[in-house]
């Protein structure tokens, strides 16, 4: 099995943050194999940023994310640019106030991150709260490993605010998978 991930978004919103703490769980607490690639512009904050996850259990013989398996985009230029790219039968999970779908996309799943993370008081935690519906969602790391990686990532004195992001993302995530 192996599952190619890419995470989309602008500088800022913590999309390099996402891949790695992503790799980190899958490899350090669920012993799976993962490559970490993050790719962004010259721009620290607005400019275009990705990182790509390979998460498998065999060996990882390629590390490039070319045809994701899973999208997941915070932006509307994250969307335009690499929806194309996403599997035929791939699944597209997004932040449902920053994007606008298009039409002809196959498996969506749709939370308000962003919209989340400022009922916490901090807008900066959308890409934990968006973290938390992609571990509900796709079942491809355990909680205890993404709340593992998050919480070694974090500031000690965001560590709460984080778990509390990453445990309402993720009980949505579980609930679109019960719809």
């Amino acid at each position: 099995m192996r599952m190619e991930i890419k995470f989309g978004g602008f500088g800022g919103q913590g999309i390099i943050l996402m891949g790695n703490i992503t790799a980190r769980a899958a490899a350090i607490y669920d012993g799976k194999n993962a490559v970490f690639t993050p790719s962004y512009g010259p721009e620290a904050r607005g400019g275009a940023a990705s990182s790509n996850v390979v998460i498998s259990e065999e060996e990882i013989d390629y590390p490039y994310v070319t045809n994701p398996d899973i999208l997941v985009v915070m932006s509307q230029g994250a969307y335009e640019k690499f929806a194309p790219i996403l599997k035929d039968d791939g699944l597209l999970i997004i932040d449902e106030d920053l994007v606008k779908l298009r039409n002809g996309e196959g498996k969506v799943a749709k939370i308000p991150a962003t919209r989340i993370a400022e009922e916490l008081g901090k807008r900066i935690v959308a890409n934990i709260v968006m973290l938390g519906f992609f571990t509900g969602v796709t079942k491809l790391i355990s909680y205890d490993a993404i709340k593992k990686a998050v919480l070694e990532s974090v500031p000690a004195r965001f560590r709460e605010l984080n778990e509390e992001a990453l445990e309402k993302g993720y009980r949505q995530g579980i609930e679109w998978q019960e719809e």
